[in-house]
């Protein structure tokens, strides 16, 4: 007699229904019920050949289950993990000379396929936060105008990161219009990020505010004084 767990492992329910009615309408033990009842069902090729057919069907069953979970694990474990570098980038920065004195900011905005904006410009007479928040904006309406997909945003002031992140009861009121159009601009692009970064990791963004307000030599206002003689 074959071994009765490899004949449950091998019936359908169907056959497994069948045996127990037939164990129950002769009274005959439900492992010999199941053993005629698949019998029955084999026919001329014969009980081993069917065991051996099921069993290949099970163990294919068995890998294509196996495949599927593996499969799925992969995805999960994709969706999960960090993902790599944004495909939308900036940094920013803002100098003022002296503090508070003529302003310049920098921003760079990298993209996908190779894209780079450069802002490198004057921003008029203030301090060095409100430098630093000219440069954002101007780094935020980059992103906007090139259509940027959750960009990160990086800056060296923590002074702003900080008052742009910051509850409304909580932002200086000295900054506010600078942080309502930061905050504007941001809400055009879902996905932003707003990060502090240390100054030496902002040298591009920094090389250009510098670059938009060079600091004043001697030799620069004995120029300025020639040039405005008659």
């Amino acid at each position: 007699m074959i071994d009765h767990a490899v004949l449950l492992a091998a019936a359908f329910k169907g056959e497994l229904a069948a045996s127990r009615k037939l164990a129950a309408r002769t009274g005959m033990p439900e492992a010999e019920a199941l053993h005629a009842t698949l019998t029955l069902q084999a026919g001329a090729a014969g009980l081993a050949q069917l065991l051996a057919e099921r069993a290949a069907l099970r163990l294919r069953s068995e890998q294509g289950a196996s495949a599927r979970r593996a499969q799925a694990a992969a995805s999960l474990a994709r969706r999960s993990a960090p993902s790599g570098a944004p495909a939308w980038r900036a940094w920013f920065d803002g100098s003022a000379r002296p503090n508070p004195g003529r302003c310049g900011i920098g921003a760079v905005l990298i993209g996908p396929d190779g894209l780079r904006v450069e802002v490198s410009r004057t921003a008029g007479y203030g301090n060095s936060s409100e430098a630093e928040y000219q440069a954002l904006i101007a780094a935020l309406e980059a992103a906007v105008a090139h259509g940027a997909e959750a960009p990160s945003f990086h800056g060296d002031s923590q002074v702003v990161v900080d008052d742009v992140n910051a509850p409304d009861s909580a932002s200086a009121a000295a900054l506010r219009p600078y942080r309502e159009r930061a905050r504007a601009l941001l809400a055009q692009l879902p996905g932003a990020t707003l990060r502090w970064i240390p100054r030496h990791k902002n040298t591009a963004a920094d090389a250009l505010s510098q670059r938009a307000v060079p600091p004043i030599t001697e030799d620069t206002h004995e120029r300025s004084e020639e040039s405005s003689e008659p």
